[in-house]
């Protein structure tokens, strides 16, 4: 049974597909889907698979019983709760368990976190939804229809993945009716108990109890729960109504905050398995270089000094790894001073001499040379009545993710048995690369997922995965933990796509916006990370080139947005709110240009054209009341941007100080529909904009003969303690279901800063990071 606060389950029906759309993009999407004939619509209406039942058994301790894949509880009443996500600061060991404590009626006190383990019911089903090419505004039988094939897709691939902002998003139901359906279980082993129809009884704090005063705890119904309660499933219960949540939509503590604080918490370099070795690489000095030879002679002598393994094999194409070689020893310091001494010849390959401006060259000719895919063309170009015609060019660099706790995995080979402890946006994931690098069954491995000392997208990759299991494989039964270091890292990153856009908006009398062309020009992230993490195709349109621009929120009435893919010879990945962290800065700066032409005010001219987005008006309007005015000497820069879902309204309060750009404060407004945790939730917002600050500010990663020229964090900085403003968070009050919370509040800060600079200085930045001349 469903409820009114989840319009949009994984178990939407099919429908009848509607006509195709003047974009292509339906057209697009429904080709690709009947590739595989008849057999993909019988499959594609064919009932999904179910999320609450787990193939594999929970590892239960202390006489504990699972109630379903999600939920076990143990005699004394403690409730363990699957987590299937990677805790990487982001609260999932917190608001997760929410979800579920919530349908239990459970207090959180109660509530511990177990391990998911490799299982397909854990698979991220939101993350393949959200990577359809739909507008925010776009409705009807065709998005609704993909939307169910892609999450049935997402069901039978099965994919544990961490990313997208997806979370508590993809979790809101399944984890629900888990606990849901274990509170029916335990109601029905009650009523047994006592002879009574269970409907005359009610839960509350973990305790079943009778209209008569009599009440029985959870944990001592438990073993009989499962047995009677065996055959209620999602159909038979009926989730809470918001008005009626006890837990979700309060603050409640981090259940890591003690651990972290203490140094109990266990992060991937944390892990210690008995007689431990150590792995340092020496890695290719540019894009595409191979190895030739090395002399493993040359270091074998040096103190601890194992064994020397050459990896390049082990990782994909594409991979940031790269072409690498692996010392061994006794302690990790011995294995670095080794590989720092280790003779290399290195083969150039056939990117030796690329650089930056090369590369921004060839976008710029691309953009010449062809017109790109089309993600929307609604209206014409050729507008009648148009006075004014405003132009720009923007660009945006690659970016490094810079994650701080350092790149590392741990792994050992036994008897064909793999265990690996890393720290991984996608365990599942890991699993196939460490079992491609083993060459056994995945069955054979075992991944421990530790806590993430930072992700951003990086550890969705798992070229460390696959370097440390093939030096495991070497050792013959010796644990050895890789680590990178941060110049290993900031070298051989998958990198933010670099990324050019022409814009040109054509004004008519009174300033009015009539027309809006945007074509822009990067790779596609999907066209290596498919192929290279998941083993699948990566063709077509990549929706995240044009993330942010195509879906945005202004009503033009003659709007074309056109992306061209060029080929990446650059490692790209997925960054901390991917497309939108470069295309919101192009659009939002190039929004506050076209007003400045038209001699309008850039809030009222946003305003206008969000007349039919009252969510929108309502996040830009709160966002500006608490900003109020700039100080003395001061700027206000706005910016407003949706991505995963949430609505971002941003006010930074912008000085120069000596030639320096000096951001004082940072007012957000966010509507990410329903709140599980407001103290989650702020800390995310304020994580986020120090993160896109950092990028906004400082973040470049440059090539020259095939070289990225930054190192470490002197020549790549981030934000430092002293540069950080105060940042103010305003949650919006709303009864929809949750949306991204992660990344949406990186995208506008940089065009927020941007435009506060133009009222200061009077010059538009349009490159970033922003540099004023």
């Amino acid at each position: 049974m469903r409820d009114a606060s989840s319009p949009e389950p994984g178990e939407e029906k099919p429908v009848r597909p509607e006509p195709a759309a003047k974009t292509g993009r339906r057209a697009f999407l429904l080709g690709g889907l009947a590739l595989g004939g008849a057999l993909v619509v019988g499959w594609g209406v064919a009932p999904p698979r179910q999320r609450l039942r787990a193939a594999r058994k929970l590892a239960l301790e202390s006489g504990a019983v699972a109630l379903n894949g999600w939920v076990a509880i143990a005699p004394d009443g403690t409730v363990s709760v699957v987590v299937p996500r990677s805790e990487m600061g982001q609260g999932v060991t917190t608001a997760l368990p929410m979800l579920l404590a919530e349908e239990l009626d459970a207090p959180l006190a109660s509530v511990r976190i177990s391990q998911a383990p490799l299982d397909k019911i854990f698979g991220n089903l939101a993350v393949m939804r959200d990577n359809l090419p739909f507008r925010p505004d776009d409705r009807g039988s065709v998005k609704q229809g993909v939307r169910w094939v892609m999450g049935k897709v997402g069901r039978e691939l099965g994919i544990m993945f961490t990313g997208g902002s997806t979370s508590v998003k993809d979790a809101w139901q399944p984890m629900r009716e888990a606990g849901a359906v274990a509170r029916a279980m335990l109601l029905a082993a009650a009523a047994e108990r006592w002879n009574v129809d269970a409907a005359g009884l009610r839960t509350e704090d973990g305790n079943v109890l009778h209209p008569d005063g009599r009440r029985i705890s959870y944990g001592a119904l438990a073993g009989r729960a499962a047995v009677v309660g065996a055959s209620i499933g999602v159909d038979d219960i009926k989730l809470k109504s918001p008005r009626d949540f006890k837990l979700i939509g309060k603050p409640a503590p981090r259940r890591d905050s003690a651990i972290k604080v203490d140094g109990s918490a266990l992060f991937g370099i944390d892990a210690r398995p008995e007689g431990l070795l150590y792995a340092a690489l020496k890695m290719a000095p540019a894009l595409g270089s191979s190895v030739a030879s090395f002399d493993a002679a040359k270091v074998l002598g040096m103190p601890g000094v194992l064994e020397v393994v050459d990896v390049s094999n082990a990782v994909a194409p594409l991979s940031g790894a790269g072409a690498a070689v692996a010392v061994v020893a006794g302690s990790w310091w011995q294995a670095r001073q080794a590989a720092q001494a280790l003779p290399v010849s290195w083969r150039a390959g056939p990117d030796a001499s690329l650089s930056s401006e090369a590369l921004f060259a060839a976008f710029s000719k691309s953009l010449d040379q062809e017109s790109g895919y089309c993600f929307v063309d609604e209206g014409s170009q050729d507008v009648a009545g148009a006075e004014t015609t405003v132009h720009a060019e923007y660009r945006a660099p690659f970016l490094a993710h810079a994650a701080m706790e350092p790149l590392n995995c741990t792994a050992q080979m036994v008897d064909g048995k793999v265990r690996v402890w890393t720290s991984t946006q996608v365990p599942s994931v890991a699993a196939d690369a460490a079992a491609k690098a083993a060459g056994v069954g995945r069955d054979d491995v075992t991944v421990e997922a530790m806590l993430l000392g930072g992700g951003f997208g990086r550890r969705l990759e798992v070229d460390m995965v696959a370097q440390t299991v093939a030096i495991a494989k070497a050792l013959r039964g010796r644990p050895v933990q890789l680590i990178w270091t941060r110049e290993d890292d900031v070298q051989h990153d998958v990198y933010r796509p670099a990324a050019l856009a022409r814009f040109t908006a054509r004004l008519g009398q009174g300033g009015r916006l009539l027309a809006w062309d945007n074509r822009s020009v990067s790779g596609a992230i999907g066209h290596q990370y498919f192929p290279r993490a998941l083993g699948l195709p990566g063709l077509g349109p990549d929706k995240t080139t044009a993330e942010g621009e195509y879906d945005m929120q202004y009503a033009v009435p003659n709007l074309r947005v056109a992306h061209v893919t060029v080929d990446s010879a650059v490692p790209i990945g997925y960054w901390r709110s991917v497309g939108h962290s470069h295309n919101a800065f192009f659009k939002e700066s190039f929004m506050d240009e076209v007003a400045h032409a038209a001699g309008r005010d850039p809030v009222l001219l946003r305003r206008e054209l969000l007349a039919d987005h009252p969510r929108h008006l309502a996040v830009l309007d709160a966002a500006l009341a608490r900003a109020g005015d700039a100080p003395a000497r001061r700027a206000h820069g706005v910016a407003l941007h949706q991505s995963f879902g949430t609505i971002v309204a941003q006010v930074a309060e912008v000085s120069v100080e000596g030639g320096d750009i000096r951001v004082h404060r940072v007012v957000c407004a966010v509507d990410c529909g329903i709140v599980v945790n407001p103290n989650i939730a702020a800390q995310q917002v304020e994580g986020a904009v120090l993160f896109g600050l950092s990028a906004a500010l400082a973040g470049e990663i440059t090539l020259r003969d095939g070289r990225v020229q930054q190192t470490n964090f002197g020549d790549y900085p981030v934000l430092r303690m002293g540069q950080a403003p105060v940042v103010e968070t305003i949650l919006m009050p709303s009864g929809e279901p949750p949306e991204g919370m992660g990344e949406p509040a990186v995208p506008p800060v940089a065009p927020a800063v941007a435009n506060a600079l133009f009222k200061l200085t009077g010059q538009r930045l349009r490159s970033l990071p922003l540099k004023l001349a």
